[in-house]
């Protein structure tokens, strides 16, 4: 089994930064987590898949909406997945999850649905 558990949200205003992290353990004997991401879930919105990173090769996958202000990265020996998140604006207001799955292809199809692990989410306030 694996447990996320992320930080490092808050409230800022418009153009600031925030990095959010999500510590990864394990129990027992599992797979080793190939994709890991971050999902955000807005009020009235669908949940949307922000960054991925295939954990194999270093692939990574970015929301349009997001590219070239966020950052996605893991440190291996810490069993941390991070999120860069910079220029941040209004609409990035979310609840933000960390998900962690064995299989490598969930970092192409990136569907929440197909996610094992989900941390509980952190909250992401960008003022105006």
């Amino acid at each position: 089994q694996v447990q996320l558990v992320e930080s490092g949200g808050g409230s800022v205003q418009a153009g600031g930064s925030l990095r959010l992290a999500c510590a990864a353990s394990a129990s027992g004997y599992t797979y080793k987590s190939n994709c890991m991401g971050w999902f955000r879930l807005a009020p009235g919105k669908e949940r949307e898949a922000v960054a991925i990173i295939n954990t194999v090769d270093g692939s990574t996958y970015y929301a349009d909406s997001v590219k070239g202000r966020f950052a996605i990265s893991q440190d291996s020996a810490k069993n941390t997945l991070y999120l860069q998140m910079n220029s941040l604006k209004p609409e990035d207001t979310a609840m933000y999850y960390c998900t962690a799955d064995p299989l490598r292809y969930r970092c192409t199809w990136r569907r929440a649905a197909d996610f094992t692990y989900w941390g509980q989410g952190t909250q992401v306030t960008v003022s105006s």
